[in-house]
């Protein structure tokens, strides 16, 4: 049986990876804040962990929690999105700090823990990231310090997979879904996106790791 962590699986995209790994037959750890959540995620029969990837000593605590485990799939699907506005407003301090922390310093304190037990199985880590941290394909300024998340995200990707060479380590775009994020009138319902990654991601080879990827098959620009 293969084994998948989801970081960040209290609902939308996180919850449905979740829900079609176990309709898969993969042994699967889902981690949320609340406690409500993890219940709900222990009732799925998933392997719930209270994880709070702002929280250093909850971060810490995760490696407790795993001990031993080889991972064939690990997804870092934790993020918010901040405030929509762009270049002509200033951000708070408060509010490019809680972005970026979860974003960002989240994933980055998760991979020295985490890659190391995924290139034991030499399996694929991937980070939920999004078309607005492309930088090539910018075409406006909204929503500007959840695309400065996302492109340092990228760049925090790519830059570690040269340090884990047995592991595929990939940031995926998931297009726009209809989640709490995307809003009911985005195009993609979660299941399809969720579908359409991870047969990106069964298709993966140790040659896409460091590559910018799309749930629809489409290589991204930088």
């Amino acid at each position: 049986m293969k084994t998948a962590l989801v970081i960040g699986a209290s609902r939308g995209i996180g919850l449905e990876f979740v829900q079609q790994l176990l309709g898969s037959s993969w042994a699967v750890y889902a981690t949320a804040r609340k406690e409500q959540d993890v219940n709900a995620l222990n009732n799925l029969k998933a392997m719930g962990i209270q994880l709070d990837v702002t929280n250093p000593s909850s971060l810490a605590g995760l490696g407790w929690h795993l001990d031993g485990v080889k991972l064939d799939l690990a997804i870092y699907v934790a993020g918010i999105y901040g405030p929509n506005s762009g270049a002509r407003e200033v951000p708070s301090v408060a509010e490019f700090d809680e972005v970026m922390h979860t974003n960002v310093l989240g994933a980055m304190q998760l991979i020295p823990l985490i890659a190391p037990m995924v290139e034991e199985s030499r399996g694929k880590f991937v980070f939920i990231s999004s078309l607005m941290g492309s930088t090539a394909e910018t075409q406006s300024s909204f929503g500007w310090v959840y695309r400065t998340s996302k492109a340092a995200l990228n760049m925090a990707v790519k830059s570690a997979s040269f340090d884990y060479p047995k592991a595929v380590m990939i940031p995926i775009n998931p297009g726009w879904v209809q989640t709490q994020m995307g809003g009911a009138s985005a195009p993609t319902t979660t299941k399809e996106s969720v579908s359409k990654m991870l047969t990106v991601i069964d298709h993966l080879s140790i040659a896409d790791s460091g590559s910018f990827k799309s749930y629809d098959q489409r290589q991204m620009h930088w």
